[in-house]
């Protein structure tokens, strides 16, 4: 699991492409720190032993202890876990933690790929190639 450090310093290993003002900015400009911020706490309470039961999941694919916002979901606990994590860190931050969409597209892409490539009969690995 990466630390929210390691989150900041991955988003300076990205390239400028965020515009403020017509201007290009680094993706860790003080102008982004609240928004940093807020995604770092999810980074913390996953790291935090007094929330890891919540925050965290062991992932199907390795077996590894995950942040719960990098979970595929595969029973209705796995959901509760999620809606229970959403809100607690949603109050915390006071609105909004910028993660929601991510953790339901990577679950919807999971899913649509495998499907895909059972109606394609097995031409496709778009499944294969999102799980890897």
């Amino acid at each position: 699991m990466r630390t929210k450090q390691q989150y900041i310093e991955g988003l300076r290993k990205m390239r400028r492409n965020i515009y403020v003002d017509g201007q290009k900015i680094d993706r860790d400009d003080e102008l982004q720190r609240s928004t940093i911020n807020t995604i770092g706490l999810t980074f913390d309470y996953a790291a935090d032993p007094k929330h890891q039961d919540l925050c965290t999941a062991t992932s199907h694919l390795t077996g590894e202890k995950i942040n719960r916002f990098c979970h595929i979901h595969h029973s209705k606990e796995d959901l509760h876990k999620k809606q229970d994590m959403t809100r607690e860190l949603c109050k915390v931050a006071g609105g909004c933690i910028q993660r929601c969409m991510g953790i339901d597209g990577s679950n919807a892409i999971y899913n649509v790929s495998y499907e895909a490539d059972k109606m394609n009969n097995g031409a496709t690995q778009y499944h294969k190639n999102f799980t890897r």
